[in-house]
């Protein structure tokens, strides 16, 4: 039988890596919460619980705020709360796998879910869900977002909200230009030329090609194609000839009508640059929503879903979705699913993504009246329930996914930018790693 080199590779830094932790993890001392693997209990659905934040110092005054809430309502339960920089998450995460000390709760994201389910870590929830009150009140596509990223197999983590994808224009140089509103892909190219000025250093867009630009770009590349699927059977669609003319296309803005220096911008550098004031258009997530305001107040931009394609239909990749999963090594998993129901109810999910700006993952919550302030957040809301919105699942619950998206291929894409490597050998080379990936995904599934 064939062993890939990403196997091999992969194999081998799982040995030397798991050896390390355990070190880590033995030199740290074991809190008695458990490791991957353990079967943990139901408990008595009283107690202390103990909940890991995955985005420590961003969302900790509202995260204290819902445990409060929970603790006024649930008196016989204490939640110990440990924040932890989104940085610095997942590794831990894999230390106390290794070694002991997993917490009875914590923040499952889209893209960590399959990684940590692969360990044997986490508790399947859709037996829970089946019988709870939040059945049937929670947003369908973010929680297939996270089944299909742990590998469509169970549901590990209970979606909190969506960063969905936002295109942010100025209000205020389209007016000037006399644009339409950059709802379609074919006005999103007419703008991006007409408000270009490289004399005068403006430019109609600004594009990705930093830290993060994959996504970015199969995001752009779905929505003006109109494929639907990430596969068909167990082939990629990545480089279908409608997504190699769609990436040609996009791929050709860069020094036509953006910036030079894209070709390394992450998103801070690319968010910094659009607020400067040049720049007519951006895309980027609802967090950076705060940032523009501060930049241009209200009234001078607005922050729309992506535009649609020749079929009048829109296209997006799946968007970052959060959550809160249960660790399989829990004592008390009947007070941390209390716990969990209690976060993603309609007030408090409603309160927590007020605060951090992103779509509830509550239906109900998406429909309270701060919404309606927050128009970008409010869009996209609609977009993910109205039924205009088909979601291209990213193979997240692939053990190669990171690499394929990161190290591999942002420098290829930078070269695609730069004219040094056509469209269709960057997505021929992708389709190429992926396939191979999949492969590999389910001889281990067996």
């Amino acid at each position: 039988m064939k062993i890939s080199i990403h196997r091999s590779r992969r194999a081998a830094t799982a040995v030397a890596l798991g050896a390390a932790l355990a070190l880590t993890a033995t030199a740290c001392g074991d809190d008695g919460s458990g490791a991957g693997g353990d079967e943990g209990a139901d408990g008595s659905g009283k107690g202390k619980i103990v909940f890991w934040d995955n985005n420590g110092g961003v969302r900790t005054d509202i995260w204290k705020q819902v445990i409060a809430d929970f603790e006024k309502a649930n008196p016989d339960i204490d939640v110990e709360y440990v924040g932890i920089a989104s940085t610095e998450y997942q590794s831990k995460v894999d230390t106390a796998i290794q070694g002991g000390g997993l917490p009875d709760v914590g923040g499952i994201t889209a893209s960590m879910a399959a990684s940590i389910a692969a360990q044997d870590a986490l508790e399947p929830l859709d037996g829970r869900l089946a019988k709870s009150p939040l059945n049937g009140e929670l947003n369908k596509s973010m929680v297939e977002s996270l089944k299909s990223a742990g590998g469509g197999d169970a549901l590990y983590s209970i979606p909190t909200s969506a960063n969905n994808g936002v295109l942010y224009y100025r209000t205020d140089l389209f007016k000037a230009a006399g644009l339409a509103e950059p709802t379609t892909w074919d006005a999103f190219y007419t703008a991006a030329e007409k408000l270009t000025n490289t004399g005068k250093n403006q430019f109609g867009y600004t594009i990705r090609g930093g830290a993060g630009s994959i996504a970015q770009a199969l995001d752009a590349m779905y929505g003006q194609s109109g494929i639907t699927s990430f596969w068909n059977g167990d082939r990629t669609t990545v480089n279908d000839p409608k997504n190699v003319e769609a990436l040609e296309k996009y791929a050709a803005l860069y020094k036509k009508v953006t910036p030079a220096a894209d070709l390394n911008n992450d998103f801070t550098k690319m968010v910094a640059q659009w607020d400067s004031g040049t720049i007519g258009m951006l895309n980027h997530n609802l967090g950076s929503y705060q940032d523009h305001v501060k930049a241009f107040g209200t009234d001078k931009f607005r922050g729309i879903p992506q535009p649609v394609g020749a079929s009048g239909k829109r296209v997006q990749v799946s968007n970052p979705v959060d959550g809160i999963g249960m660790f399989k090594s829990s004592k008390n998993k009947d007070a941390a699913w209390k716990f969990i129901e209690f976060a993603t109810s309609k007030a408090e999910n409603s309160k927590f993504n007020e605060s951090a700006g992103q779509v509830p993952s509550n239906t109900g919550a998406a429909k309270d009246a701060w919404i309606d302030k927050a128009e970008p957040t409010k869009l996209a809301a609609q977009a993910l329930s109205d039924g205009t919105t088909t979601i291209v699942q990213l193979p997240y619950y692939l053990p190669d996914w990171g690499t394929i998206s990161k190290s591999d291929n942002e420098p290829n894409f930078q070269k695609v930018l730069l004219g040094k490597l056509t469209a269709k050998k960057f997505l021929d080379t992708l389709a190429e790693q992926l396939n191979t990936a999949q492969a590999e995904w389910k001889e281990q599934k067996g």
